[in-house]
């Protein structure tokens, strides 16, 4: 078994399928596309690619620490406070544990994230 593994930006794979639980949606009507790649340190360690259209809802960490690289698509994320950020093709972001915010998907966004949960 490796130790080195390359991450799909384009997986010919069938995503696993969502949307938004309800509690979460705010506007829209999102969908979700995730293409799981990796798991380590007991499925503590998430690794793939993931996909949303247009539309709002809450963001909420609890104690999952989050590293996102957007491939395609445009995004605003809203943290609790008020300040927003915007990221597209080529940006990088963490969101730590505890984060609470409003993730809104401008153009459908695809990116690859790594997640440590606790």
């Amino acid at each position: 078994m490796s130790l080195l593994v390359t991450i799909d930006t384009n997986p010919d794979f069938e995503p696993k399928h969502a949307v938004p639980a309800p509690e979460r949606l705010i506007s829209g009507s999102p969908s979700f596309k995730t293409w799981a790649q990796d798991a380590s340190k007991g499925e503590k360690v998430l690794t793939g690619v993931w996909e949303a259209t247009p539309g709002e809802t809450h963001s909420i960490k609890g104690t999952t620490f989050e590293f996102c690289h957007i491939l395609s698509g445009l995004i605003e994320i809203e943290e609790k406070d008020g300040e927003v950020r915007s990221y597209r093709a080529g940006d990088s972001f963490v969101m730590k544990p505890g984060f609470v915010g409003v993730w809104r998907t401008i153009e459908t966004v695809r990116k690859i994230y790594v997640c440590h949960y606790d």
